[in-house]
């Protein structure tokens, strides 16, 4: 007789980097792989602000989970949202799109959720300073941005005129200085000469930092570099500041000796801080783990959870050595938990080695044939720093005709400064009322 054995259950929870690394660490083993994802797509983060500005399509950025892993034949793809963790009945509970609920029983269980924007405190401030963390986020900053100034062309009142040609963005890491830098090129290069009205070089950029540095982490060296490179671009650097308040008409800044400036803009957008979503919370109170401030899970050095050697944490959510929110970091913790489950079900005995992150650096795009870099002890600026970007953002965008279309836009932007993903939907109008009673509504042509 035959015999039948049961593969092993691993469930993995988010498909970005970290969840998609690790399935392909468990393609060949002996195992029914489930990633459960929010989204149907794996989405490249550290392009979305491009994506935002029109350089890039979102085809180039995020590429359908299904097809990333569809020679991973033990690998199935679910469309729904994880938001509880039983690790007593071992399974993950998920909510589809539909509202409708789903008990994924597993042996072992990889959480790769990621963070979400954080806005310290002030959710309130979401509605009127977006975030982009998503797919939908980039293409809502896209049309905030050239929607700005179709209205500034059409705005009578100066002083209306001018807050739709100002843009504030609050947080001076990497995404927050690319987009200053994309904004400022759309305006002084994609846009000029298109509007009768206004000139759209004239749009300011200010962009706010809590710090006393723009992009921080690279050293003071290249920040210092990506300052001057920003400044000379026309953007607007405010150091040392708290945003206190936010609408539809600008935003309040506190510096460092206390006082209180207004900066009128339509367009405020949001690069600052991250949390972890709520599935995150509701793991650490089931299992006890301990959380970091922004929500991030301690973990032990093979990240698995205390006293739960079948949960392994990887990515941004992981707490480790206080280690980065960057691609790399969830790659190989993804891949590490990946080979560890693996290993575990081929049945080697030997305890795995504690996770070891590899710096293979930290990279951003600030304009044309501009970009920092830095790698361990090489710091790389200005043309150099900008072709190593370009190479390393090559290397890990998912599939050929991703890198192909990514480098045939950016040929064409540094070329010419013209801009093919412009393109934006506007939301539904709401319906007129109704018409008085005994009159009849306008006749319309067909």
């Amino acid at each position: 007789m035959e015999d039948h054995v049961t593969p092993r259950r691993v469930v993995i929870i988010g498909g970005g980097f970290a969840g998609l690394f690790a399935a392909r660490a468990l393609r060949h083993a002996p195992a029914a792989v489930t990633v459960v994802d929010r989204r149907p797509h794996h989405l490249f983060q550290p392009l979305l602000y491009q994506c935002a500005s029109g350089i890039l399509s979102e085809g180039q950025i995020a590429q359908p989970l299904r097809t990333v892993l569809r020679r991973h034949h033990n690998v199935n793809c679910l469309l729904a949202e994880a938001t509880d963790v039983d690790p007593g009945a071992k399974t993950v509970r998920a909510r589809r799109p539909d509202g409708g609920l789903l008990e994924l029983p597993y042996d072992d269980l990889i959480v790769a959720v990621g963070m979400r924007q954080s806005y310290f405190g002030h959710d309130e401030f979401a509605a009127h300073a977006p975030g982009m963390k998503t797919l939908d986020d980039a293409l809502g900053i896209r049309r905030r941005i050239y929607q700005a100034f179709e209205m500034a062309e059409t705005a009578t009142d100066p002083r209306e005129r001018r807050r739709w040609l100002t843009f504030a963005l609050v947080g001076g890491g990497p995404t927050g200085v690319e987009l200053a830098g994309q904004i400022r090129e759309i305006a002084g290069h994609t846009l000029d000469r298109e509007f009768r009205a206004v000139d759209s070089a004239e749009a300011r950029v200010l962009l706010f930092e809590g710090s006393e540095a723009v992009l921080g982490a690279f050293g003071p060296r290249l920040a210092e570099r990506a300052a001057r490179t920003l400044r000379d671009l026309g953007v607007e650097i405010h150091l040392g500041t708290t945003v206190t308040g936010v609408d539809a008409n600008g935003l309040t800044v506190k510096d460092g000796n206390g006082a209180s400036t207004h900066f009128p803009a339509h367009t405020v957008l949001w690069t600052a801080g991250v949390e972890a979503p709520p599935v995150a919370a509701a793991l650490a109170r089931a299992t006890g783990a301990e959380q970091d401030r922004a929500g991030r899970i301690a973990v032990e050095p093979d990240l698995t959870l205390p006293g739960h050697p079948d949960i392994r944490v990887t990515g941004d959510v992981m707490g480790l050595d206080r280690l980065p929110g960057l691609a790399e970091v969830a790659m190989q913790t993804g891949a590490y938990a990946g080979r560890a489950v693996r290993h575990s079900i081929e049945g080697r005995k030997k305890r795995p080695k504690p996770f070891k992150y590899v710096d293979l650096g930290s990279a951003a795009y600030i304009c044309r044939g501009r970009a920092v870099v830095k790698a361990g002890p090489v710091h790389l600026s200005g043309r150099t720093g900008w072709l190593a970007w370009l190479l390393i953002h090559l290397v890990f965008l998912t599939g050929f005709r991703s890198r192909f279309g990514a480098l045939l836009s950016w040929a064409v932007v540094f070329a010419s400064g013209s801009r093919r993903e412009r393109a934006f939907t506007m939301p539904d109008r709401e319906p007129s009322p109704d018409p008085p009673a005994g009159r009849k509504p306008p006749a319309t042509s067909s």
